[in-house]
């Protein structure tokens, strides 16, 4: 199936959007329910009802204390699904992710020293998203010799993560017991107290980049050709790479910057997306919507797994990406 927008053309595999919307059906369920459970539980067609028309009982439980969470646990779930899948398709690497390659840490990185230096709240989104794009910047000069070679390009991103997490341990030694402990729980990354307005950041860099989504969805297609067979055909691959793989760096680091280190999505939710739609790499809606369901499923579990203690939503991703890892590093040695 072929479908046109505009100048560009998009070929779109029956089983890639029988996925998509079985994953959208998917997200949808889950909004609904992480929406209605709680402490106080809302039956799911009270839940659609206040979301859709108000005026029932449960207004101010699901529309006003739930919903604004839930939203950015989408919102972030999209942009980290996104992310990954743009990296891992320029690092041809299925263990690449922005937290092996180092975005993450360059972000928690500026974020602990803004956590423990004394600086205003309000800077530390700003300065972990500085962090995150700078780490990138550090791999991808690296990384960009030998025309972006794959392999380079992740080595370089692990020896960058191993040096800004020797950074963070440094500072965080060195910084006040509860600065310390500030930076810590940022570190892991978490959706409590937040709603709306980190939602609304990362949506406006998802929105922004959208264009530029565009053109990656079509320059990813030669992502699988060995680079002399790309410049046969006339494909530039190392500035392909460098521009989608600069694009899945913005997108994680926003993420990043409002929620904190929700580790693994980034790297589990493009191999779920691909593994379903049987695809050669991680198709871009398919992943995003799979970043979403994992981290809305991820929070709701994180909530209710110890209630009334809610544990942040990056222990639950850690505890389903360790194992995949692990899986996905025994399954490539064989």
């Amino acid at each position: 199936m072929i479908i046109r927008v505009g100048p560009a053309s998009f070929v779109l595999h029956r089983r890639t959007l029988l996925v998509t919307i079985g994953l959208a059906a998917l997200l949808v369920a889950a909004v609904v329910v992480a929406a209605g459970i709680g402490t106080r539980t809302v039956p799911p067609l009270e839940v659609v009802r206040a979301l859709l028309t108000g005026g029932t009982e449960h207004d101010v439980i699901v529309r006003e204390l739930r919903f604004p969470r839930v939203v950015l646990g989408v919102v972030c779930g999209v942009a980290f699904g996104l992310g990954g899948a743009l990296i891992q398709s320029v690092a041809r690497n299925p263990l690449s992710s922005p937290d092996v390659i180092g975005v993450t840490q360059g972000a928690g990185l500026a974020a602990t020293i803004a956590l423990t230096s004394g600086l205003a709240y309000e800077l530390v989104a700003p300065s972990a998203l500085a962090g995150g794009l700078l780490a990138a910047v550090a791999v991808f000069a690296f990384g960009a010799r030998s025309g972006f070679a794959a392999h380079r390009f992740v080595l370089a991103g692990v020896a960058v993560a191993f040096a800004l997490r020797a950074g963070i341990e440094v500072v965080m030694s060195s910084a006040e017991s509860i600065d310390a402990l500030r930076a810590q729980i940022w570190l892991i990354g978490s959706l409590n107290g937040r709603g709306y307005e980190e939602a609304g950041a990362i949506g406006l860099v998802l929105l922004l980049a959208l264009p530029a989504l565009l053109w990656a969805a079509r320059a990813l297609r030669t992502s699988a050709l060995d680079d002399d067979t790309a410049r046969a055909l006339g494909v530039r691959p190392a500035a392909r790479r460098l521009g989608a793989g600069a694009l899945g760096v913005v997108l994680a680091a926003a993420a990043t910057a409002q929620v904190g280190a929700v580790d693994f999505v980034a790297l589990v939710a493009p191999q779920v997306a691909r593994r379903l739609t049987g695809a050669e790499r991680p198709p871009l809606v398919a992943s995003a919507l799979a970043g979403a369901v994992l981290v809305v499923l991820a929070d709701l579990a994180a909530r209710m797994l110890l209630a009334p203690t809610q544990l942040p939503v990056g222990v639950l991703t850690a505890g389903i990406g360790g194992p995949y890892l692990v899986y996905l590093l025994i399954r490539r040695r064989r």
